[in-house]
């Protein structure tokens, strides 16, 4: 009897540690579940915070020949603007791009305004945007 009484005791031990382990794969599973889900949200957090580049302003700026309007030093007439009374020589754009230079109303011939959006690096302004502005009328 005593056998037997052995054995069902072992049985009983048996299935205990059997349920314990089933319990412990779930409360695994839930974790590994938590696990996962916290990585997911963390990871989309990452991807939405990410430093978001501001859109340069517009800014309206006189423009002119730089040698001609605003006494630069340079190699001939070169367009350039002038911005919280500093001028700088233009890169990307030219002073024949918007006109006769020479003319009455030109670039060597007066100042005008402009809408420009762009960077100053080092001793020039970098323009990726550059809009000549209707002249004002005289009164």
């Amino acid at each position: 009897m005593d056998l037997h009484v052995q054995e069902l005791f072992q049985l009983k031990i048996a299935k205990q540690i059997k349920k314990r382990t089933i319990l412990s794969g779930i409360n695994s599973l839930k974790e590994m579940k938590k696990i996962i889900t916290s990585i997911f949200l963390f990871s989309i957090l990452i991807a939405t915070a990410q430093d978001k580049k501001e859109k340069p302003k517009t800014q309206i700026v006189d423009a002119a020949c730089g040698q001609c309007q605003f006494g630069m030093k340079g190699n001939g007439c070169e367009l350039a603007v002038r911005i919280d009374g500093k001028s700088y020589f233009i890169d990307g754009t030219s002073i024949d791009s918007h006109g006769d230079a020479h003319a009455d109303d030109g670039f060597c011939a007066a100042i005008r305004k402009a809408a420009v959006v762009g960077e100053i690096k080092d001793t020039r302004f970098v323009v990726s945007e550059f809009k000549l502005l209707p002249e004002e009328k005289k009164k």
